[in-house]
């Protein structure tokens, strides 16, 4: 279990809860504001105040929580894997694909809600989480993790393989409303462009490379 963190994992785990005390202070001025917004939209609240997409909502939705549960499903992934990645990775790298994993599940986020029209924010670190599970299961592949509910441990590259095809399942058949299976999907994606690249597996190279 982790205990001695690394900055980058011990400070986005502060700044999370720390932003989510101060949500529960301020109440929705900061969703109206911060949270990710539809292109194109403008709504116009209740209160008279109106609010649409912005371009720093690309990171700052990932920051913001709805409930002490949606926060804590977030973190504790954060807290577990975090530590190891950075490690391997460096500080620096770790906060740029953390950041980028942010906004690649905003990005598919925008794509998938402009598809379906509706108008409403979306909020959490859930893509940035799941790009982190995708990171552990690529870099850590053969560790073996305890999964509640299975009686027997899994590696992690079968566990991130079978979490990321039920989140496909789940956002094409629509079977779990309120959730958006595309921006964690999104998360995944971008983690795995930009751990490819730094492998050097893409047309364009990194100046060196990072691993194998």
């Amino acid at each position: 279990m982790p205990i001695d963190l690394p900055p980058v994992t011990r400070n986005l785990l502060i700044a999370n809860i720390g932003i989510y005390l101060l949500q529960m202070l301020i109440g929705d001025p900061l969703i109206i504001h911060f949270a990710l917004w539809p292109l194109g939209s403008n709504v116009l609240l209740q209160d008279g105040v109106s609010t649409g997409f912005e371009l720093w909502q690309l990171v700052t939705y990932g920051f913001l929580h709805g409930s002490p549960s949606h926060l804590f499903l977030n973190m504790f992934p954060l807290w577990m894997f975090g530590g190891p990645i950075e490690r391997l990775l460096g500080s620096r790298n770790f906060a740029g694909y953390y950041f980028a994993c942010i906004v690649g599940a905003a990005v598919a986020q925008l794509v998938i809600v402009g598809l379906s029209g509706e108008v409403y924010p979306t909020l959490g670190a859930s893509g940035a989480i799941f790009g982190v599970l995708l990171a552990f299961g690529m870099l850590f592949p053969q560790q073996r993790l305890m999964v509640i509910f299975l009686p027997i441990p899994v590696k992690a590259w079968v566990f991130v393989t079978v979490y990321g095809a039920i989140e496909l399942f789940l956002g094409v058949t629509g079977i779990q409303p309120g959730v958006a299976h595309f921006a964690h999907l999104g998360g995944m994606v971008a983690g795995f462009v930009l751990i490819q690249y730094w492998r050097g597996r893409l047309p364009i190279k990194p100046r060196r490379t990072l691993m194998r």
